[in-house]
């Protein structure tokens, strides 16, 4: 390894790739109807946590409000996104529509449970303005 970089156990190291890949996700119930409480949040914590690590992802944070779950998570580039939110929306609904079937009636979701939108950001490392610096000084060979 170059004596130039530094050891970060932030930043993973796998056979060709080293990477250092955190997202926030926000989903949103349906309609943003007010159906999470306590014990629904612990619960959808425990979920997702799951579904994270069979996807070999890891679930820094995680929180909410009634009508919506922040998640922060951290990633391998082998990993899209999209698959990730899916998969995380489509347990979870099932698993808290089966446990909390009376509750989520009540607030007429119907059979859905959350929006079909989702925010992801990419968040960590340098700002976008730091990344350009460095990429617009390099020394470029003449």
């Amino acid at each position: 390894m170059s004596p130039r970089w530094e050891q970060n156990p932030d930043i993973r190291r796998e056979n060709h790739v080293i990477h250092h890949l955190h997202a926030h996700l926000v989903f949103v119930t349906k309609y943003r109807r007010e159906v999470f409480n306590d014990d629904m949040l612990t619960r959808c914590e425990t979920i997702m946590r799951d579904v994270c690590e069979s996807f070999g992802v890891q679930l820094h944070e995680f929180n909410g409000e009634g009508d919506h779950v922040h998640l922060l998570v951290r990633y391998p580039p082998k990993v899209a996104l999209s698959k990730l939110v899916n998969s995380l929306k489509g347990v979870s609904s099932r698993y808290l529509r089966a446990e909390y079937t009376g509750r989520i009636n009540r607030t007429g979701t119907g059979s859905v449970f959350w929006s079909p939108s989702y925010f992801a950001g990419s968040c960590g490392g340098a700002p976008l303005s730091i990344v350009k610096d460095y990429i617009d000084n390099q020394k470029r060979p003449t």
